[in-house]
C-alpha cells in the first residue's frame, strides 16, 4: 500500500506541476507581482476546467500525505 501512495504521488505531483505552468499569466496573485494589467474577468471553459482539476488534484494529493503518514 505505501508503494501504491509514493508512486500516486508521485504522478499526482507531476500532474499539478503541468497543470499549474499550463494556467494562463497574470491570473490571481500573480497579476500583482508585474503581470498585465487586465480587469478581472470570469474563467471560462478550458481555463475553469483546468483551475478546478488543479485544485482538486492539490487536494488529493494532501489527503494522500497524510494517508500515507498514517501508514508508516
Amino acid at each position: 500500500m505505501e508503494k501504491f501512495i509514493s508512486i500516486s504521488q508521485i504522478t499526482l505531483s507531476v500532474i499539478i506541476i503541468l497543470l499549474i505552468l499550463i494556467q494562463q499569466r497574470g491570473t490571481a496573485l500573480g497579476g500583482a507581482f508585474g503581470g498585465e494589467g487586465n480587469v478581472y474577468r470570469t474563467r471560462r471553459g478550458v481555463e475553469k476546467l483546468v483551475f478546478r482539476s488543479t485544485i482538486i488534484l492539490v487536494i488529493v494529493f494532501v489527503i494522500l500525505a497524510i494517508v500515507d503518514l498514517a501508514v508508516s
